[in-house]
This record gives C-alpha cells, sequence and structure tokens, in this order.
C-alpha cells in the first residue's frame, strides 16, 4: 500500500518497479494500493510528511514498511515478502 497525503500524491516513480515485478511473480502473489492517510484514521501516524510510505500486508496483519522511495530496498523486500 502506497500511503500518501493528498497535499503531497502517491509516489508515482514506483509504479513502473511494481507493474514490472508484478508481471514477473503473476498477479495472484501481489496487489498494489494506494490510500490517502488524511482520510483513512487508522493511517494517522503517516500524516505530516511528505516522504512516501509503503506498507506490506500478509493475511490482513502489517508485516513490512518502506519510508522512501528507495526502489532496490522495495524489490528486496516484496521478494522476501513473497
Amino acid at each position: 500500500v502506497d500511503a500518501f497525503q493528498a497535499w503531497c500524491g502517491p509516489c508515482r516513480t514506483v509504479v513502473d518497479l511494481f507493474r514490472k515485478i508484478r508481471n514477473e511473480v503473476g498477479s495472484d502473489l501481489l496487489h498494489f494500493a494506494v490510500a490517502e492517510v488524511d482520510s483513512i484514521d487508522a493511517l494517522e501516524k503517516y500524516r505530516g510528511k511528505c516522504e512516501p510510505v509503503f506498507l506490506f500486508y500478509a493475511g490482513g496483519e502489517l508485516v513490512a514498511v518502506v519510508r522512501g522511495a528507495n526502489a532496490p530496498l522495495l524489490q528486496k523486500t516484496i521478494l522476501e515478502q513473497l
């Protein structure tokens, strides 16, 4: 989940990376979503910074968090979680 604020916008620079990985591993294993933290109370702790935050969930549980648009770290985290 790309957690963003309306004034900052979602991180578009990593969308291509997610598409590439999703094509490689298959769409059944990886799902990508965006969430505006200003409108979701459960994501309140991610408000106030203009830094992309990527939340990784498995089985309904938060399993990893990556802060910043660090493509190599995002790719490593995705592949480790899969």
